[in-house]
This record gives C-alpha cells, structure tokens and sequence, in this order.
C-alpha cells in the first residue's frame, strides 16, 4: 500500500509528490497525465521521447477520449472502454464522466453494469479491488494490506449473491463495487485515492457459472452458515484495524443475510446497505415531491408495495416512519403502507417465516374488515382494488408485473397516481412507461429504476422520472465521511429523502418528473451531504462535528475535482 501524495501547498493550492518516473508513471493510472505532462514535469520525471511533443489540456483529452467513446454502438462495448480509460487515467476517466454524467452514468452503472457482471470472466482486462475467498481466512488483515492506497474512507462490498436482478453472479459482482465508487467520486468528489472495492467472493451457486472453464471466481458452491458468518466477521474485524477511518456499504446481499449483517454490523462500524436505506430514500423523495404536484398530503397517501425483499422492506419501514411523522398510527398506518410478496397480501394471520416482512403484516382483524380475510382473494388486483394506492412500488425483480388491470383499477380511484417500477436492469422493470401512461389515461406520474427516454402521450412530450439511488448514497456517504459518523443513522437517510424532493422543481413537476434530472447529481449531492452533516450532529454522532455557518463550505472542501494539480518528485 502507499500513500497518495495529494497535499496543501503552502499558497493554500494542491500539489502532488510523485514517487514514480518514465515508462512506469506512465502506466500508473491514479498519476498518470498522458499527453497533458508539461514540459517541465516531463523533463523532472523523465518523460522526454516517451510522449508525442504537443501538450494537451485535460479538457481536449477529455474530448478526443469522449468522441472515442461515442464511436461505439454496443452500451456493454462503451463500458469496456470506459473501464479502461479509468485503467490508463483515472483523473481524465472523471472528468468524461463528470462531463457527460446524465449519458455515461447508465454506461458505468445501471443498466449496462448488468451486462458487465453478468459477462465479466469474457470481458475481463484488469483487476480492480481486492477479491476475498474462504482461502483467506486468518489472513484477512493481511489481504486488505494489498489495497493499493493507505487512507481507505469508503469501501463498498457485496457477496454477490443478488446482483440487481440477476440474481448469483460470482466474482462477476465486483462490477458492482466499482461502478457504485465510480459514482460516489463523480457525483460526491470523494478521490478515487480513497475508495476501495471488495467482492467477498464465497463461491456461487450458478451451475452456469461453475461449468464455464473461463470462469475466474473461487469454484466452490456458496458459503453459508457459521462459515459464511465467520468469514464475514473476520473481514470486518479486519476493516476496523486497518483502516480505522472508513466507510463501509453493503450492497446486493441477498435479503436474509442484507437485513442481518445490516443490524449485526451497524453499530461496529460505519455502514449501511444501499438497497435497504438508499433505495427507501429516493422512492418517499418521489412521493413527498408528488404529494406536492397533486396536492395529496402525506396523510392522505396509501401505498402499495410489490416486493418484500431487501429493498421493499426498506421502503416500507421509511415510508411508515414518514407517514407516522405526519399524524397516522395503529390501523391507519397500517392501511396506508400495503405490502405483498409472492403470496398476496402480507398478513398476521398466515405463517411469515421471513422476519423481516413481519413488522409490515396487516392485523388479521384488519385484513377481514376490508374484505382481505382468511381464504379470500389477496393478489395485487384485490389489494389495489380495497386500498384505492395513490402510490404502486414495485421491487420485484420481474418484468411486466404491474399489468392493465392493475393500473386500471389504480386509476379509476386516482386521479394523477404515482407508480415506481423500480425493478433494474431495464428488462425487469414491472412495467414500461408508456404502457403505464396508456392504461392510466396519460394521468400516472411515472419513474422508474432504469433510464428511460420521454413518452408521447395525446400530444403531450411527458418526462419519465429516475428512481435513481444515484441521488441520494452518494451525499448519504460523504456526509457520513466529512462528519466521521460514528453511525449511520435512519434519520440520516429520512433527511436526504426531504432534501431529495426539495430539489425537484416546477419545471420537473410540470414535466411530469417527481425526481430532479441526473446532470445536477453533484448540486444534489452536495445539498444531502451538508443535510446528513446537520442530522449527524444533531444526533450526537458525528466525532468531527460541524458548526452551522461552515457546513457548506466544509462540504465544498471535501469534493475533489478531476484536475490535474502540479507534480513534483517524491523525497
């Protein structure tokens, strides 16, 4: 491990000491310039005849490598390459995507980040992050020693067990890890220099995985059980001691061990799980800023949910937090937030051997009184048709299951409903937009996981919305980080729901749109961070409290921009 020599000169401007030279500083990709060296750094460190004689700027680099981008017609194509700017140049890879963030970010990210997971073992050209294997155990510590920087902040890890909706990709996951930091140090300015991505590859179960000789993850059948949890425990352990400052997201655990190693690990160290508390935050966003466009108090809105995995249960718990903040209680609330797995309606009355669904299970006094009792009807259909949603939030994973009927019904009582397909990638969105919009009369207010373009509905050019956690981990993260919370908190994440829905404006309502657009995703994340600042001091839990009058300066100071700052030699 080294340290990046990032520092505050003493005019106040960063300069950057460098222990490389020649052909090897060249191909380092955290301090590499390409062919914007000036000539006196090429002289210092050796560079002469190695690079063509002209100086380009950043911003010409950053066009010649865009226009190269552009050129490719395959989305998964474009990942690849963009992959391996980030490999040649990682300060130039940032600002393309800094540059261009609402047309690349579903490149890096979701949807193509499937793709990419699901083809990594073909695809794959160099390693990013640090792969941990049960052939690791008791050396753990040592392993997180071959990170390739020493002031680790954030670390984003998954098992990838549940990747998007595709479910057990193997080592394949690490796609995962590398897009989400991509994102944090694009829409956060958190420095590359102090992000790192971990697989805790334990083996897979996907037969087709193991039966490719190409395959490069550990070949065994997946961990589980007190192996799988001691394993767990010895990488946090391990985190802790070697580096005491970081940050740590969960991300596409499957929903048992995400809820567990969420509540066991909480308290241990900085952390939460993007699909539970992220994925909560940006869907009450869009309800808040929809209550705004249809004048339906938060009181008044009634939810159903389709989904009682990780990220349904997330929803539910924010969503019944908020709504209890605005007045409702006992069977009221529970009225109000319906959720259903793949038996129907969730309900008291029948065996729930997941726990995590039974804080959301309807009294079965309340399920007869709406006709909703023991041996009746209780699919989508039925709910949607006795609760009357203003709100339908899918997180299925399966594609096309909010159908006609359902929107229907959902409309007849509604008049501009909200409906969230936000199953990712694109092909397990519950429903397409203009599907959505046709069987609702073009009165739905749509957003949904994966980008999709605006739909033409009787005359009109209606702006389809991005239920995008894009917009909030990121400021959730380095609020956390700039406050050095000892703790995420639901709070943190109930604050960056509020800030999220102040940004949207008239202009995106009228458009039709209850999320603010992805190219104000810095803006955005700024605003949530210093929100999570506050929070963390009104809590008591940050350990480097921040006073009011210099939170958005603080937070202005902690977002790196993707520039190229002087180099001098290392001592």
């Amino acid at each position: 491990m080294e340290h990046f020599g990032w520092k505050q000169g003493v005019s106040g401007k960063v300069r950057v000491e460098c222990p490389y030279r020649g052909a090897v500083l060249l191909r380092h990709g955290m301090y590499s310039k390409g062919s914007a060296f000036p000539q006196a750094e090429r002289v210092a460190f050796g560079l002469e005849g190695l690079l063509p004689a002209h100086v380009l700027t950043i911003e010409q680099q950053a066009r010649r490598a865009y226009e190269s981008i552009r050129r490719k017609t395959d989305d998964l194509e474009k990942h690849i390459g963009l992959a391996a700017l980030q490999d040649r140049n990682e300060h130039l890879f940032y600002r393309v995507l800094c540059d261009h963030v609402e047309e690349l970010l579903p490149i890096v990210y979701t949807p193509t980040v499937g793709r990419a997971c699901q083809e990594f073992s073909h695809i794959f050209r160099r390693a990013r992050g640090l792969w941990i294997t049960p052939e690791h155990r008791g050396r753990i510590h040592d392993v997180l020693g071959g990170a390739p920087f020493d002031d680790v902040r954030l670390i984003v890890v998954t098992d990838n067990e549940r990747i998007l909706g595709l479910g057990d990709q193997g080592a394949g996951g690490m796609g995962i890890p590398v897009g989400k930091l991509a994102i944090y140090t694009t829409a956060a300015g958190i420095p590359p220099w102090q992000t790192l991505p971990i697989s805790l590859d334990v083996g897979t179960d996907n037969d087709d995985l193991l039966d490719d000789d190409l395959y490069l993850g550990y070949r065994a059948r997946r961990l589980r059980g007190p192996a799988y949890d001691s394993l767990v425990d010895e990488f946090i352990q391990s985190v802790r001691k070697r580096f005491p400052r970081a940050l740590l997201q969960w991300e596409d655990f499957k929903k048992n061990n995400a809820f567990r190693l969420l509540d066991r690990y909480r308290n241990v160290l900085p952390s939460f799980n993007d699909d539970i508390q992220g994925t909560a935050a940006v869907a009450v966003a869009g309800i808040i800023a929809a209550a705004r466009l249809t004048g339906v108090p938060l009181v008044a809105q009634r939810v159903v949910l389709l989904g009682a995995g990780a990220a349904g249960v997330g929803i539910a718990r924010l969503i019944r937090a908020t709504l209890s903040r605005a007045g409702l209680s006992g069977d009221a609330l529970a009225f109000a937030t319906a959720s259903l797995d793949s038996n129907g309606l969730i309900v008291d009355d029948e065996t729930i051997t997941d726990e995590h669904k039974r804080e959301f299970a309807w009294p079965r006094t309340l399920a007869a009184h709406h006709g909703l009792g023991v041996g009746q009807t209780r699919d989508l259909l039925s709910v949607v048709r006795t609760v009357r949603p203003t709100v339908l939030i899918g997180t299925t994973g399966k594609a096309n299951t909010f159908r006609e009927p359902v929107l229907r019904e959902m409309a007849r009582h509604v008049e501009r409903p909200l409906v969230l397909p936000m199953s990712n990638p694109t092909s397990s969105c519950e429903a397409l937009p203009a599907d959505v919009l046709a069987w609702t009369d073009g009165r739905a207010l749509v957003a949904t996981g994966s980008p999709f373009g605006p739909v033409k509905y009787g005359g009109r050019l209606i702006t389809v919305g991005q239920v995008n956690n894009a917009l909030v981990f990121p400021g959730v993260g380095l609020g956390a980080i700039i406050s050095e919370a000892r703790v995420v908190t639901d709070s943190m994440f109930a604050v960056a729901a509020d800030q999220l829905a102040s940004e949207v404006d008239a202009q995106d309502l009228a458009g039709g749109s209850v999320f603010p657009p992805v190219r104000d995703i810095r803006r955005i994340t700024a605003n949530i961070a210093a929100a999570v600042v506050r929070e963390a001091g009104r809590a008591g839990v940050a350990r480097q409290p921040v006073e009011e009058n210099r939170v958005a300066e603080a937070v202005a100071a902690a977002m790196w921009e993707p520039i190229y700052a002087p180099m001098d030699p290392a001592p």
